[in-house]
């Protein structure tokens, strides 16, 4: 069973924390055509492991906020860009699901390194 999941898990997947702001491409089959649509938001939760790990995201447009979970390792998912890393003190941002406005920002990590970064320079 492990080694299924294994050839299943996708390999492309950039490091991401919560409170990140991403960029989600996501594949959307209507009828015979597929195209792509990109949700951008920010990273409120993320939970599981392996297959079935899962992350939460939370943008608000037009005056509502929405909230979307996506399987991490899903062939709907095409691709996933982090646009901005957040620098937060908390494991899960459900506080921003009310809020509108500067209360609904979060401040962003200047300094942060990731994996490729650090192999990079050594």
């Amino acid at each position: 069973m492990e080694e299924l999941e294994k050839a299943q898990l996708k390999t492309d997947i950039p490091t991401f924390e919560i409170g990140d702001t991403i960029s989600v491409h996501q594949r959307i089959i209507e009828g015979e055509k597929e195209r792509l649509q990109v949700f951008t938001g920010t990273v409120i939760a993320r939970r599981g492991a392996g297959l079935s790990e899962t992350f939460s995201m939370h943008r608000v447009a037009y005056g509502e906020g929405m909230e979307r979970v996506f399987m991490l390792h899903s062939p709907k998912i095409a691709k996933i860009e982090v646009t901005r890393h957040g620098k937060v003190r908390r494991a899960k941002l459900y506080y921003l699901r009310g809020t509108s406005g500067k209360k609904a920002k979060v401040k962003e990590s200047i300094g942060r390194r990731t994996k490729e970064a650090k192999g990079a320079k050594s």
